[in-house]
């Protein structure tokens, strides 16, 4: 709520085109620090790369203030084994939109972290300690902006771009479990959305993710823009990260198809 309302001080401070610029750097490598690195990375190992990059992307993740990445990692691979049950903490089938897309996030009663869940993380004590102070990353950034660009920089640099984060990925464990097309039959109500693929990098082919979730690249069409996809594929050539997985033929074949 503090957050929230902190956007609220842009009426104050107003706006440039320096600080519109700095929320978007902010929001856009940010959100590749969530769906490259929280996501892709930590919680499903869809790719390798070095551990000093490793703890880049763990940096990254953590400064957008969505928990520790051992947490985010833990909880997102139990979503995975329980998606859309009972068992399944933000289903808005069965514990309705607003608890789905931030209640759950904001209940102290789901802060504990699974390290059962992580034992191939839980190995590195630099992932141990950014999950214990997750919040300094984003400390620093807002101490970073705010020396950038002062008040109007901390203002649009960090707390805009920061929400705009929360409601993005957000919408993703929300809104593409109720808005969308359905492509494969997974058992649960997981949604195709072009919309929020853009928004998310790409998280918005969340039905294809969830048919088969250990591929880096999420948008399995040419046509479905995966941002952060491309963004992998380029660090590739760069030699930082390998062994992206792919979907294989039979995932792409029309006969895996069940609607489109």
């Amino acid at each position: 709520m503090g957050l929230h309302l902190a956007c609220l001080a842009a009426f104050w401070t107003g706006v440039s085109w320096r600080s519109a610029a700095l929320c978007v750097a902010c929001y856009a490598v940010r959100m590749f620090g969530i769906t490259a690195g929280y996501h892709r990375y930590f919680a499903h190992r869809s790719y390798k790369t070095s551990r000093w990059f490793q703890c880049v992307l763990a940096v990254i993740g953590s400064s957008a203030l969505q928990k520790g990445v051992l947490w985010w990692a833990a909880h997102h691979r139990y979503h995975h084994q329980h998606s859309d049950e009972h068992e399944d903490v933000h289903s808005p089938a069965r514990r309705g939109f607003w608890w789905s897309h931030a209640g759950w996030f904001l209940c102290t009663r789901y802060d504990e972290t699974r390290f059962d869940l992580v034992k191939d993380l839980s190995v590195y004590p630099e992932l141990r300690w950014l999950n214990r102070h997750e919040r300094i990353p984003g400390i620093v950034l807002a101490i970073g902006c705010f020396l950038l660009l002062g008040w109007q920089g901390l203002v649009w640099g960090f707390f805009i771009s920061t929400v705009l984060l929360y409601h993005g990925t957000f919408a993703i464990n929300s809104l593409c479990h109720i808005f969308g097309r359905v492509r494969y039959d997974t058992g649960d109500d997981s949604r195709n959305s072009f919309m929020l693929a853009l928004i998310t990098f790409g998280e918005g082919w969340h039905n294809n993710h969830h048919f088969y979730s250990s591929s880096t690249r999420m948008g399995f069409r040419w046509w479905e823009i995966d941002l952060s996809y491309y963004g992998l594929r380029l660090l590739s050539i760069l030699g930082i990260v390998w062994e992206l997985r792919m979907p294989p033929v039979r995932v792409l074949q029309p006969a895996g198809a069940v609607v489109e």
